[in-house]
């Protein structure tokens, strides 16, 4: 097994790849990765275009022979979520990623790597370079800002694709199609609360919860990982309800669409109650991890002392934001009737985070049915502004309705049955897809997503398997081998 990534196979892809690993590129920071793929399209004397958000589109003519073939937009988004474990020092917007070969995979040094979409864009680049492929038509899209709102997507302009097929690259199980994709929302809470001086009958801590799993919050929100934010507050209900502690902070997570890792608060215990709050903290721990201990066995919840806070919560929102965030839905809320093993609506309560006087606290709703979708964001305004909290929603995108009848899903089929011997499954996914949005700006174009398997995206564990990769690409370059003549 080579030592550097760079030497496996498919080489130009790893080699493209490799290049992307170099170059910082998280969500809303990607401008050194779009100025790479702009000199890229330039540098092969292709038609380039920047669009004003920073979305390129690189347009590479039929081979000889393939100029009737059906246009194909080759698609992909350049950022990547930056996640990292908390002893690991490293910028996402200055440094490269550390890439290593273990086993079968490829994976970073404690942090995210950057496959998702990394190793589609990389394909894509290759496609556009290589000089001995038959396909026809090829319009390449590198859109910005999908991890974070789709913002490039949304921004793109009707009539700049010429294509009639869109293959988006974003998806994370070799050897499965996908058809269709959910929706999502963001939801945003906002708690304002008065700020008063502790009084000295009280003894201060911190709680910190650690080493729990997290990612991605559609694609793992149905393997029950725990939420650090949930476990943070399911032993602070207790403890107020018990012992009346008092509430100065509470933070958690820090990615809307990633199942949240850690979460800290600091809470004052009363003096008369400490020795009893001990043994409490100790009990309950030790039930969190024996529940958890299967899908979580590297939980941490630490209780330490600290300096007394300069302020904490007035009682009354102290006591509103605990229930409230206590009873708020979590994870899947429905599995799909139509669709075995699909997960049709979920929430994943991803942010909280305290500054001065304020708590907020953000939620990333999804489903593959909009009025699920709109019905999961009615409850969770129903119970946030009952505990007096201000309730707005936000980002909102569309599903992608799975059409059996795709053109494109057809010659995929076929080719990959005739490349490796058996039909590929096809499936929706409970995930966020550019293609609903693209779709909603091109509605006549036929679309499908596939991709390499990457296991725990969005988090430090990021994966992608090495054989898949090569896999993909071959059946990438085979599809457009096939792609059907217009007419």
């Amino acid at each position: 097994m080579s030592k550097i990534i760079t030497e496996l196979k498919p080489q130009n892809v790893w080699q493209n790849f490799y290049k992307l690993t170099q170059i910082p590129r998280p969500s809303k920071k990607e401008e050194k990765a779009v100025q790479f793929v702009e000199q890229f399209g330039k540098k092969l004397g292709l038609e380039t275009i920047k669009d004003a958000v920073g979305n390129v589109l690189i347009r590479k003519p039929a081979t000889k022979g393939m100029e009737k073939k059906k246009g194909v937009i080759l698609q992909a988004h350049l950022d990547m979520v930056p996640q990292k474990n908390t002893d690991k020092e490293h910028d996402f917007e200055k440094d490269p990623i550390e890439t290593i070969i273990d086993g079968e995979w490829v994976r970073a040094n404690k942090t995210t790597l950057g496959a998702d979409n990394g190793i589609g864009a990389a394909s894509i680049l290759s496609i556009l370079e290589s000089d001995n492929l038959s396909h026809g038509p090829v319009e390449a899209l590198f859109t910005i800002d999908e991890e974070t709102g789709m913002t490039g997507a949304f921004a793109l302009k009707a009539g700049l694709l010429k294509g009639d097929i869109l293959i988006n690259t974003d998806s994370e199980d070799e050897g499965e199609l996908y058809i269709g994709c959910a929706g999502g929302v963001d939801a945003n809470i906002r708690f304002r609360y008065k700020s008063i001086q502790p009084e000295n009958k009280y003894i201060p801590y911190q709680i910190n919860v650690r080493g729990l799993k997290g990612g991605h919050s559609g694609l793992d929100i149905n393997l029950e990982r725990g939420n650090s934010n949930l476990l943070l507050i399911r032993i602070i209900w207790r403890a107020t309800f018990k012992f009346k502690t008092r509430l100065s902070a509470l933070n958690g997570g820090d990615l809307r669409n990633a199942i949240p890792r850690e979460a800290s608060a600091v809470i004052l215990v009363p003096e008369d109650k400490n020795s009893e709050f001990i043994d409490f903290f100790n009990g309950h721990v030790a039930v969190l991890k024996s529940e958890y201990r299967t899908v979580e066995p590297e939980m941490n919840i630490v209780l330490e002392k600290t300096e007394m806070p300069g302020t904490i919560m007035d009682e009354d929102t102290q006591n509103k934001l605990i229930s409230a965030i206590y009873t708020c839905p979590n994870g899947v809320i429905r599995m799909s009737i139509d669709i075995d093993g699909l997960v049709e609506t979920s929430t994943n309560l991803a942010i909280v985070k305290t500054v001065k006087n304020d708590v907020t606290i953000q939620c990333l709703l999804r489903s593959n049915v909009d009025s699920a979708k709109e019905d999961l964001s009615a409850r969770i305004r129903a119970l946030f502004e009952m505990a007096g909290a201000e309730v707005s929603f936000s980002g909102s995108y569309p599903g992608w309705k799975p059409n059996p009848g795709s053109v494109i899903l057809k010659v995929m089929k076929e080719v990959y049955h005739k490349k490796f011997g058996k039909v590929p499954e096809v499936k929706a996914i409970h995930a966020g897809l550019e293609c609903g949005i693209i779709g909603g700006i091109y509605p006549n174009l036929d679309m499908i997503s596939f991709g390499p398997t990457i296991r725990s995206p969005h988090s430090p564990d990021e994966r992608v398997n090495i054989e898949t990769v090569r896999k993909f690409y071959d059946f990438l370059v085979e599809t457009l081998k096939n792609i059907p003549e217009n007419g």
